[in-house]
């Protein structure tokens, strides 16, 4: 099968791809995706820098996740124009667990980073996963991303500093300060991490302020859910 056209998901926003075959994934992962062994490849889909919530907001979503909601249909008819009749199946989002930052690995889109987002040199930490897609095709692998963490030569870690919470000032991430720290009333951290705003690397990506705190909003919601 001849190379997709991914024009299409890079112009909404979803500008990073990935095609893997599924017999080249560890045997767990793979059992965990694909079960039954109904399909050949798998797509990861991500986006990078603000494109992406810039056209979510364009769409004028109003449901709980709109980022989810636009990236769903958004793929769904990238497939019934690239690959119809393919079968397929969106594992995320979804309701399975998946492990996006394993597969990201996979792809050298991610690298720790102290404050425990991944991080890459083409985009710093300002990317993140949006679709998983399990199709049974042919299409090209893609080659794995070769890249240094930016982490590893960054000997100012600015990152570890600002953090309020003091979560990375032991040379490991305490989820415990940063939970601590992000529910009290008065946080900094309620809405945005300052631990990754400080980060140096690519800020040219930066998501909007409206980016960040729709992102941070929903994870304090699940820290006051849980904790």
């Amino acid at each position: 099968m001849s190379a997709a056209d991914f024009s299409a998901l890079n112009a909404a926003g979803l500008n990073l791809q990935v095609v893997f075959d599924l017999a080249t994934l560890p045997d767990e992962m793979r059992r965990q995706l694909d079960p039954d062994s109904r399909y050949r490849q798998l797509i990861l889909i991500g986006h990078g820098g603000r494109a992406l919530w810039e056209r979510v907001q364009a769409a004028g979503l109003r449901s709980e996740h709109p980022i989810d909601e636009f990236t769903v249909n958004v793929v769904e008819a990238w497939i019934s124009a690239q690959l119809p009749g393919v079968a397929h199946t969106i594992v995320y989002p979804g309701e399975g667990s998946v492990g996006l930052q394993a597969l990201g690995k996979r792809a050298g889109w991610h690298h720790d980073s102290p404050f425990r987002v991944g991080v890459n040199a083409a985009w710093g930490s300002w990317f993140a996963y949006r679709a998983v897609v399990l199709v049974d095709a042919g299409l090209p692998i893609t080659p794995r991303m070769v890249s240094d963490s930016p982490c590893v030569s960054c000997t100012a870690q600015p990152c570890v500093s600002a953090c309020p919470a003091d979560a990375l000032a032991e040379g490991d991430f305490s989820l415990q300060k940063c939970i601590a720290y992000r529910k009290q009333p008065d946080s900094r951290c309620r809405v945005t991490c300052v631990a990754r705003t400080a980060c140096p690397v690519r800020p040219e990506h930066r998501y909007t302020d409206a980016q960040i705190a729709h992102s941070y909003s929903r994870s304090m919601a699940m820290i006051e859910r849980l904790y």
